[in-house]
């Protein structure tokens, strides 16, 4: 990083916001606000109760951890362009930060391809689900998990800091890998073509396990009552969502970074921008804390110890 000829990028993106900053910077503060106290309350909740030590309530944890270290690379990087006068971000803080987000991005998907993993298990082999899916089976199983997406783009992203910047500015309210190179002083194809592929690594193994998963479950309960599929296909929801939302956010950024998006409204693109982050981190916690009734009474049990609501709101919302 030392051959950097630019010391700072200068991030055009704020430039739309300027005269409504103050405001934005107060809802992403409550946003940042929201998604840090959702994930740790169900962080906190599962942790403590050892009767939640399910392996998808660790899956949901391990989901939480990774909302936090995302929301956390993106959220007070922005808030702090958003207070400056010249939008201005160091080389080297932006090089950090496209580390984060990548591999924040690649872990979320891979995270979501091991709960598909799991309701597969469940679904499927219920007889056999806590032998297949031991302690140590779990332990390796998340290993694996957190360690694919950091070394794999690790090993591409050696490519981009080998690089030098003559150009200074990045169309976005973050820094991607994509606007690094563009920005580099030696005209680097290779780097797009390895980063393409290195997308197909990204997603590809996690999306034939989620779609053998799902059409395993369905033909799992094509066989069962209307009751008990109604069971099983109920517990799927969760985890359907989330991947959902999730797919969404991620398509909106990769079409956003790889084709011209100027035919659409810059504030448009700047929300869809963020949406692979802001949207999974605060719905994600809702959806596996809230969504799940043994969590649910958890959380609402911890509130009435500390007194945060009344028992009768917690009898309601336990029948609900």
């Amino acid at each position: 990083m030392d051959n950097t000829s630019v010391l700072t990028f200068t991030m055009t993106a704020y430039a739309v916001m300027e005269n409504y900053k103050h405001g934005l910077f107060a809802v992403f503060l409550l946003l940042y606000l929201i998604t840090i106290s959702l994930n740790a309350l169900l962080i906190t909740v599962i942790h403590q109760n050892k009767e939640l030590h399910q392996p998808m309530n660790v899956f949901s944890c391990l989901l939480s951890f990774n909302e936090i270290y995302g929301s956390t690379a993106l959220l007070p990087a922005v808030m702090a362009l958003l207070r400056s006068d010249t939008h201005e971000t160091s080389v080297k803080w932006c090089m950090a930060q496209v580390y984060f987000l990548h591999t924040y991005a690649g872990a979320e998907f891979c995270i979501l391809a091991l709960m598909g993993y799991d309701r597969y298990v469940a679904i499927c082999y219920p007889l056999h689900y806590h032998s297949i899916m031991s302690n140590s089976k779990i332990s390796k199983l998340v290993a694996l998990t957190c360690l694919y997406p950091l070394i794999l783009f690790a090993c591409y992203y050696a490519l981009t800091l080998n690089l030098s910047f003559c150009g200074k500015e990045v169309p976005k309210l973050y820094c991607v890998n994509f606007e690094l190179v563009k920005n580099s002083c030696s005209n680097v194809p290779y780097i797009s073509i390895v980063g393409f592929i290195l997308i197909l690594f990204f997603v590809g193994p996690q999306v034939v396990m989620i779609v053998f998963s799902y059409m395993q479950i369905a033909r799992v309960c094509r066989r069962l009552l209307r009751e008990s599929r109604g069971s099983a296909l109920k517990t799927c929801i969760p985890h359907l969502f989330s991947l959902l939302n999730y797919t969404i956010g991620s398509l909106f950024e990769i079409i956003q970074t790889r084709f011209n998006m100027n035919h659409v409204a810059e504030e448009a693109r700047i929300f869809l921008s963020l949406y692979f982050v802001i949207m999974p981190s605060v719905t994600n916690p809702v959806l596996y804390g809230l969504g799940t009734q043994i969590v649910r009474v958890k959380i609402l049990k911890l509130f009435i110890r500390h007194k945060i609501l009344p028992s009768k709101i917690r009898e309601t919302l336990v029948r609900a």
